[in-house]
């Protein structure tokens, strides 16, 4: 009996920018996305900030550019006032509200940043919802990052 390769589905799926251009909506599910005919919901993605459009208390949008393609992001920043969010509980929804306003702040043009969140479309253009942020230090992480997606979309995502 073969076995049925593991699941991309609740993990953070490595990419480069033109890899996530061209993944497609899965039918029936909007948050659910296929890669090569494989489900994702969330990704990791890296690159410089290159533009970045921040409404206070309410969403910061910006740009990474990763040399392939250009991927926009939003960072949502309206975690207390927002009745999305009520559901959650008080003490753990201002600490999430405060990790969205540290991310935001360290989100400036020019940054190198490893963003985590989940795909979605808003009017009809892919953006990642983001959930993590990491601005990278290390000179060498966009060469890493490259070479890490071009490892895992051989191994993985189109294998």
């Amino acid at each position: 009996m073969a076995q049925q390769p593991p699941s991309m589905l609740n993990v953070h799926v490595r990419l480069l920018g033109f890899s996530l251009r061209s993944i497609t909506p899965s039918p029936g599910c909007s948050s659910v996305f296929k890669l090569n005919g494989k489900p994702i919901s969330r990704v990791e993605v890296l690159g410089v900030v290159t533009s970045r459009d921040c409404k206070p208390n309410k969403f910061l949008r910006f740009t990474l550019d990763d040399a392939t393609e250009t991927i926009t992001c939003i960072l949502w920043l309206n975690h207390l006032s927002s009745h999305f969010f009520f559901d959650r509980q008080p003490g753990t929804l201002r600490v999430i509200a405060d990790l969205a306003k540290r991310f935001a702040d360290d989100l400036q043009i020019g940054e190198v940043a490893r963003v985590r969140g989940n795909v979605g479309s808003y009017r009809g253009d892919l953006q990642v919802t983001v959930s993590d942020v990491v601005i990278e230090s290390d000179p060498n992480a966009e060469t890493l990052h490259w070479l890490d997606c071009i490892s895992l979309a051989r191994l993985c995502y189109f294998a």
